[in-house]
C-alpha cells in the first residue's frame, strides 16, 4: 500500500470520527480500515447495517444497548466496530462511503435493518444477529455465544482438511451449517468451500448440492413471481403459481412457501376462500415446519379479513397478510427496509 495524503486522512478519520456515529465513540464507516485494525489486535469484527435515521428497532439497538458503556467496555477487546449506515439525510455520509456501504450491502446479502453481522479479521462473516431486548450485558453475552460460531466453523475446516470424499464434504456442510448464514453470503464469501463439497460429493450423497439448486430454483421462481406483481397482474401470478407447483422439483417447507404465496395473493384481491383453501393445502405439505406452525396464525387472519373486510383494509392498508416465519420476532423486531 502507497502511504499518501489520502491514507493518512482515513488515518486520522478512523481514530477521530467517532462522535459522528449513532453508537458514539469507537465506531468507524471504514471496512478495510477495521479489517487491518482487527487484524493487528487480534479481534473479530462487528458490523452494523443500519438506517440511524429512520429505522426505528435500529435506534432502538443503539439506544439500548450501543450507545452504553457495558457494551463498549464489553466487547473493546474483542471487536472493531463498524457502522454500515443507509440514513434518509444522505448528506451524512460522503460519496466514498455511500458506495461502499451500498458494495457491503450486496455482498452480505443484507435485505432489513438492523442487521449485525460478525465477521473474522479478513471479513469472512461467521454469524448474524439484529436486535434483542435485555440491554447491553445480555447483549454482549449473545455475542460471545456468536462467535463460538467461529470456532465451531474452523474446527469443522480443519478436520475436513484431513479428510477424503464424502466424510471430507459433510465436515465442510458442518462448517456451513453451523453459521447459519443466507445463500447469497455463503455464495460470495465461502464459493470455495462449495465448490470443495460438490468435488469431494459427486454423487450428492450429502444432499447438499440438491439443497442449493432448490434455493436458486425458488430464487428464480421469487423475481418471476415479482414481474407479474409489478404489473399488477394478479391473475397472471396465480397462474404461475399454479404452474410452478404442477412441474414439480419442488417438495418440502419450499413447495409449502411457495403454496403460501398463493394464499397471500388470493387474500390480496379479496378472494378468502380461494385463501383459506390455498393455506389449509401448504400447512398439509409440511405442519410441523417454522412456517407450517404460523399458518393456522395467517389462516385466522384471512378469516377475520373475509368477516370484515373495511377494516381489514383500514389496517392492512389494502396490502395482502404475511405469514411470520420468524420465532421470537416480538422480541428480535422485524427487520426493517428502507
Amino acid at each position: 500500500m502507497k502511504f499518501n495524503i489520502t491514507t493518512c486522512a482515513a488515518i486520522v478519520a478512523f481514530h477521530c470520527i467517532g462522535s459522528a456515529f449513532a453508537g458514539g465513540e469507537g465506531w468507524t464507516s471504514d471496512f478495510e480500515a477495521a479489517k487491518k485494525k482487527a487484524t493487528e489486535e487480534k479481534k473479530d469484527l462487528l458490523l452494523d447495517f443500519t438506517g440511524s435515521d429512520w429505522c426505528g428497532w435500529c435506534i432502538k439497538l443503539n439506544d439500548e444497548v450501543f450507545s452504553k458503556d457495558a457494551f463498549k467496555t464489553g466487547v473493546k477487546d474483542k471487536f472493531v466496530l463498524v457502522e454500515i449506515d443507509f440514513p434518509q439525510d444522505e448528506s451524512k455520509l460522503s460519496d466514498t462511503v455511500k458506495k461502499q456501504n451500498e458494495g457491503l450491502q450486496k455482498q452480505f446479502g443484507i435485505e432489513g435493518f438492523p442487521s449485525i453481522v460478525l465477521c473474522d479479521s479478513t471479513g469472512k462473516p461467521f454469524a448474524k444477529t439484529g436486535y434483542e431486548e435485555g440491554g447491553p450485558e445480555k447483549y454482549v453475552a449473545s455475542l460471545d455465544t456468536l462467535r463460538g460460531k467461529k470456532a465451531k466453523r474452523d474446527e469443522a475446516l480443519a478436520a475436513a482438511g484431513k479428510a477424503e470424499g464424502v466424510e471430507k464434504a459433510k465436515k465442510l456442510v458442518e462448517a456451513l451449517k453451523e453459521m447459519d448464514l443466507e445463500d447469497a453470503t455463503v455464495t460470495n464469501f465461502y464459493g470455495d468451500v462449495v465448490k470443495d463439497i460438490k468435488a469431494a460429493d459427486p454423487k450428492d450423497e450429502t444432499g447438499f448440492t440438491k439443497q442449493i439448486e432448490s434455493k436458486a430454483k425458488l430464487a428464480k421462481f421469487e423475481e418471476d413471481l415479482n414481474a407479474f406483481a409489478e404489473k399488477q397482474d394478479h391473475e397472471g401470478a396465480l397462474a404461475f403459481v399454479d404452474k410452478t407447483i404442477k412441474d414439480g422439483g419442488f417438495d418440502g417447507e419450499t413447495k409449502q412457501e411457495i403454496m403460501a404465496t398463493k394464499a397471500m395473493i388470493y387474500a390480496h384481491i379479496k378472494k378468502y376462500d380461494e385463501a383459506i383453501k390455498a393455506v389449509e393445502d401448504a400447512k398439509a405439505v409440511a405442519p410441523e415446519s417454522e412456517l407450517g406452525k404460523n399458518l393456522d396464525g395467517f389462516k385466522a387472519r384471512i378469516q377475520e379479513m373475509k368477516a370484515n373486510p373495511n377494516a381489514a383494509e383500514e389496517e392492512d392498508g389494502g396490502e395482502e397478510p404475511e405469514p411470520d416465519q420468524k420465532a421470537g420476532a416480538d422480541k428480535k423486531g422485524e427487520p426493517e427496509k428502507k
